[in-house]
């Protein structure tokens, strides 16, 4: 019996993404032996007691914070590009990459004399106060966003609006670095540049529940998604709420962009990306297929992005933007390029 083309795909990401997340726990400055890895996933001792120390504690928040932020953003893509029915929407078009930014640098930036007793508060707070400040900021945008949407019926409208908020956020921030410390400044850029390697196991018992729940929503959202994408008219014919399931995608999309940029700072190319790469691999735009499908994909890529970003044996460490960017923009410059059609079909 043929197995339908699908499931290959997706049995294939599946076992590359497995395979991926042991060789993130494997590789480092320090190589850690595969078996030794099983061992202390499964609870048993290795062969040195060094690696118990270096995978539970070291390597495997980095894995388990790049599984979901690329299952995070490559599902929020996908839900954006469904609701706008723009192929070059992303989870950080409504601005929400800006208003974590905004927070952060609020903090961060005003730390020191300038910033109130809210921020002062929240810098001295170290590691909580940076993902505090970028969770409040990424969800004062929405806010803004979601009372908009209240007054806006098209979705293109709502699109611009939401990059015009994010322009506006991302000067203020600007002026704010114009007269912050130099330390101040760095430490900002440094969050900018995006990073797995932070995050800790309190960070985890936040970061995932919130990005398993956003995770779910677009699971449960997939038959929506499909009627959005013949339009508005043809959505209401189906006896969808139009306005009602608008707000819930924008929830849900903002939990998964804003949970992921709080802990990990603006994640670039995933969002946009993946899901043109699991349109390609899988052949369909059925979002019953293509959502879990994406959150595969994307689990898989941020993990080979984590790898990449820490060459094995050193002790280099990229900005995971600086690699998601290099190797995924000529990719998609590819991918564009090939298909033109379908996207002046996806647009129209």
């Amino acid at each position: 019996m043929r197995v339908p083309r699908r499931t290959l795909v997706l049995a294939g990401l599946a076992a590359a993404t497995a395979l991926e997340f042991v060789l993130v726990l494997m590789l480092g400055p320090y190589r850690v032996p595969a078996g030794d890895v099983l061992r202390v996933l499964f609870g048993e001792d290795p062969a040195d007691p060094r690696w118990t120390v270096i995978v539970q504690e070291v390597r495997l928040p980095r894995a388990l914070t790049a599984v979901a932020a690329g299952a995070g953003i490559s599902a929020a893509g996908v839900q954006t590009q469904a609701l706008f029915r723009n192929p070059l929407a992303d989870p950080y078009a409504l601005g929400l990459s800006s208003g974590a930014s905004l927070g952060v640098a609020a903090t961060v930036l005003g730390a020191g004399g300038t910033a109130g007793a809210f921020t002062e508060n929240l810098a001295g707070a170290g590691r909580v106060g940076v993902v505090l400040a970028a969770a409040c900021g990424a969800a004062a945008v929405l806010l803004l966003v979601m009372l908009l949407a209240r007054r806006v019926r098209s979705t293109v409208v709502l699109l611009l609006v939401g990059v015009m908020l994010g322009s506006a956020v991302a000067a203020f921030v600007s002026v704010l670095m114009v007269y912050a410390q130099p330390e101040n400044a760095q430490q900002f850029v440094l969050w900018s540049l995006g990073s797995f390697t932070a995050t800790t196991w309190a960070d985890l018992h936040v970061m995932l529940p919130a990005t398993a729940l956003g995770l779910l929503a677009a699971l449960l959202g997939t038959k929506t998604l499909n009627a959005h994408l013949l339009g508005d008219g043809y959505a209401r014919s189906m006896g969808v709420n139009v306005r009602r399931s608008r707000d819930m995608v924008l929830l849900g999309t903002s939990l998964l962009a804003g949970s992921v940029t709080a802990f990990c700072g603006p994640v670039a190319f995933l969002g946009l990306a993946v899901p043109h790469l699991t349109r390609l691999a899988l052949g369909t735009s059925d979002h019953r297929v293509l959502v879990p499908g994406a959150m595969i994909g994307g689990a898989c890529l941020a993990l080979t992005c984590a790898l990449i970003s820490q060459p094995p044996g050193t002790e280099v460490t990229f900005p995971i933007n600086a690699v998601t960017s290099l190797f995924g923009a000529p990719l998609v410059i590819v991918l564009l390029l090939r298909r033109r059609r379908a996207l002046r079909s996806m647009i129209s």
